[in-house]
């Protein structure tokens, strides 16, 4: 990295635990891709309703060149983001994904792929109305309940199969199109 790195803690006390296992992650970032200029950081804390403790969101701005690769994802209530190294060790893969797929789209190398990617449902919050997929590769791809055709959004379920569109949001990949594979395209219905 070209730049110093810049890590910012937001609604939370400074921690230096956890700022020298940002360093430790970005340095790796180099790895996947060595034209990272500049990288900016910021963990904050989110306090939950209903919930004891909090969860962490981690937003990672990674300057290259023509621009940047920004991951982050909104606090959800997601367990596991209650610990703020699983926070950061998800948020630097999915950025470590991005900065992959960047520097293939630089190159001009193109996946090749024979129909619609599947996946199946890793994480869903109904009464939010949003979820998270776990693509082939095994990478999350966040999708909401409008993305989900025929209004399949209240039958699917964690395992539920699925084919989906994917595209880059200003979040990180998300699943547009979303259909239900099986029975029809109308899914697995409780008996």
């Amino acid at each position: 990295m070209k730049l110093p790195l810049q890590i910012t803690f937001r609604d939370m006390p400074s921690s230096e635990s956890v700022a020298r296992e940002v360093r430790e992650k970005a340095d790796k970032l180099d790895e996947v891709y060595d034209g990272i200029l500049g990288c900016r950081v910021a963990i904050a804390s989110h306090s939950r309703r209903h919930h004891q403790g909090n969860v962490y969101r981690v937003r990672i701005e990674m300057t290259v060149p023509g621009g940047e690769v920004v991951f982050g994802r909104e606090a959800s209530e997601d367990h596991t983001h209650e610990d703020v190294y699983v926070a950061v060790r998800d948020a630097f893969d999915g950025a470590r994904r991005l900065l992959h797929e960047h520097g293939a789209k630089q190159r001009g190398e193109v996946k090749t792929r024979v129909g619609p990617p599947h996946g199946k449902v890793a994480r869903i919050f109904p009464e939010s109305g949003y979820g998270f997929l776990e693509a082939e590769d095994g990478y999350d791809v966040y999708f909401h309940k409008n993305s989900v055709l025929n209004n399949g959004f209240s039958r699917l379920a964690v395992g539920t199969e699925v084919r989906y569109e994917e595209e880059l949001g200003e979040k990180g990949p998300q699943a547009s199109t979303v259909a239900i594979v099986g029975k029809g395209g109308h899914g697995h219905r409780a008996a």
